[in-house]
């Protein structure tokens, strides 16, 4: 669970507050209220508002966080309106505190009460313009714009309704090219209509954006990385610079691989691929499509499923495994109730929510995780992934509760992924589960199905955020949304719609995050940095494997080295934090290509004589 100060919070909710109220004259009296304010607010002022501000956030996150860990361990009607209840409060508090940090934008403030106020200012993903009826709308769009993606449905030719999670577990498994195709195009008739409250909302956005001083909504988005916008834009697209090389092999030898698969009719190979036939409804990884690009003899002769079965694991002891890993780092051991409070399998008796996720409720020791944790590797790689997320949130528990976060919105992902690149197997023989280690020349397939997954995801998670600052700024209009949108995916990942699109398609739409309004470039960062970490944790530790074979288990200096990081929060800017574990301040992706090296030169060995390039 995020701490309320770096939630996604819509501003709407502040319309309660200004009911009743003639808003022309509410405006003009706030707006000279504000000036006023302005211009006899002091330091000492700012101090004081924090600290109440601190206070109220601390009530208000073990609140909202109990709320939701109810709601989503005991699904009920009750349930569900205490946990909605809890989260309009916070939302309501995260308005009421960015609008009074605004007023502190001119006023002399230490470095550190910067940092906190702006802190409070981007806390806001949606914010609302200080305007009762604007408020209340912008709030009716995001859950209108919620309820279509959620309850989205298709029904098939055949006569079939499907939720997306019915058409998803198709599309990974299915190689009829017709199939995909209707699949594909069935998720996509549900978006056309979220298009008009989508406009919508990005006007509404940009107002209350700017009128927190930004020039528009994706200004503000990149105004949270401690840099100017234009610096952070500028340096995603030098990290996937750095990157394109490896997805460009692996992209050409996909796609030679998928055309001997459907038809080099279908899947020409001088041109894009087309997004239904790579396993995933948006195309933004390919793990599952193994089975139809796998090496030859790349099986690594074990099998981590098989092998938790055959050494007797229950869920616990997975859990415990992962525990062990952190523990032989230095870290101290999960408290008691972690055990108590944590659910591991799902209950027999109600409904839960699944997905796995790992939760801070105190701010202080009351960590837990929530997965029905099914008996597989995959698994017992994701408990390593969402311990991670704990030992973070409890190394920064002692930062006040602005800084009770990650560096940058990355860096959470990032770690959980940074962890779970060490199980490897010269860690799984470590503790048991296998007796060798598979020579390198397994090591093909391995990395195979990583890049599939890891590689193949950086362009999307770039283009996401791409797509929408140029529709925040104008630059794009809403004539042009889908258009501008494929042009990204043809340019970034090589990747084409696979028919022409209707004049009123809204693809964009089609994926949670845009009609959820959540932010993504944090996910293409957790995909460069897990590599930078994973890379200067084994040079800490004195590994002399090539790094996609490392493991830090057991190692004490690497456990300290990201202890020290970890325990920084986001209390200095993330270069800083950046620089205690790799030493530099400026990300390198670098990392992947070392990480990713022997694949690299098999898939260049591999596309001899091909048409690479789209």
């Amino acid at each position: 669970m995020k701490n309320l100060l770096k939630v996604s919070v819509i501003a709407a909710i502040v319309s309660a507050s200004l009911a009743g109220c003639n808003q022309e004259q509410q405006a003009s009296t706030n707006s000279a209220a504000n000036t006023q304010a302005t211009k006899t607010l002091t330091s000492k002022d700012a101090e004081k508002f924090l600290a109440d501000v601190e206070k109220e956030s601390v009530a208000l996150n073990l609140e909202g966080a109990r709320a939701a860990w109810i709601y989503a361990n005991f699904i009920t009607e009750d349930t569900a309106a205490l946990a909605a209840a809890a989260d309009q409060k916070s939302t309501e508090a995260g308005v009421r505190f960015a609008m009074e940090a605004a007023k502190f934008d001119s006023v002399d403030v230490t470095a550190d009460q910067r940092r906190k106020l702006n802190i409070l200012k981007q806390s806001l993903v949606m914010p609302a313009p200080q305007d009762s009826e604007k408020s209340a709308e912008l709030a009716k769009i995001g859950a209108d714009l919620g309820s279509m993606y959620g309850k989205g449905t298709y029904t098939t030719e055949a006569g079939d309704k499907l939720s997306l999670g019915d058409m998803t577990a198709k599309m990974a498994t299915s190689r009829n090219y017709d199939e995909l195709l209707e699949l594909w195009q069935g998720w996509r008739t549900v978006s056309p209509e979220m298009k008009p409250l989508y406009e919508r909302q990005v006007e509404l956005g940009n107002e209350g954006a700017q009128g927190l001083g930004y020039t528009d909504l994706g200004a503000m988005w990149r105004s949270n990385y401690d840099m100017t916008p234009d610096e952070f834009a500028t340096e995603l697209d030098r990290l996937w610079g750095q990157v394109k090389p490896l997805y460009d092999d692996l992209h050409c030898y996909v796609r030679a691989e998928l055309g001997e698969q459907y038809g080099n009719d279908k899947v020409p190979q001088d041109q894009p691929i087309p997004a239904h036939l790579l396993g995933n409804m948006w195309a933004q990884t390919w793990g599952n499509i193994y089975d139809v690009v796998a090496p030859e003899n790349a099986d690594p002769g074990y099998d981590v499923t098989k092998q938790l079965a055959a050494h007797n694991y229950s869920e616990i002891d997975m859990v415990k495994g992962a525990e062990k890993f952190f523990t032989s780092l230095g870290f101290d051991p999960l408290p008691e109730t972690f055990w108590t409070r944590s659910l591991f399998t799902k209950p027999a008796d109600r409904d839960v929510i699944c997905h796995a996720s790992a939760w801070d409720l105190d701010a202080k020791d009351d960590i837990r995780i929530k997965m029905c944790i099914q008996k597989t590797g995959e698994e017992f790689s994701v408990i390593h992934h969402e311990l991670g997320h704990n030992f973070y949130q409890r190394a920064y528990k002692n930062q006040p509760v602005y800084y009770q976060n990650s560096a940058n919105d990355g860096f959470h992902e990032a770690i959980g992924d940074t962890i779970a690149l060490s199980v490897t197997p010269k860690y799984l023989k470590e503790i048991g589960l296998i007796d060798t280690i598979p020579d390198e020349s397994k090591d093909i397939g391995l990395l195979m199905k990583m890049a599939l997954d890891k590689v193949a995801f950086i362009p999307f998670g770039l283009l996401v955020d791409q797509w929408r600052w140029k529709v925040f700024s104008g630059e794009v209009t809403p004539e042009n949304y889908n258009q501008e949108w494929w042009k990204l995916r043809e340019k970034y990942q090589g990747v084409s719609a696979p028919v022409d699109r209707p004049a009123d398609a809204f693809d964009p739409g089609a994926k949670y995050h845009v009609p959820g309004g959540v932010p993504y470039s944090r996910y293409f960062l957790a995909h460069i940095q897990q590599f930078e970490f994973h890379r200067a944790l084994c040079e800490i530790s004195g590994n002399t494997d090539p790094i996609h074979r490392c493991s830090i288990y057991n190692n004490k200096d690497a456990g300290k080295a990201l202890n020290t990081m970890l325990e920084m929060g986001s209390s200095q800017p993330w270069q800083q934090a950046y620089k205690v574990l790799t030493g530099n301040e400026q990300m390198d992706a670098s990392a992947i290509l070392d990480y990713f090296a022997p694949l690299h030169v098999w898939l260049k060995e591999q596309n001899k004589g091909r048409q690479c390039g789209f």
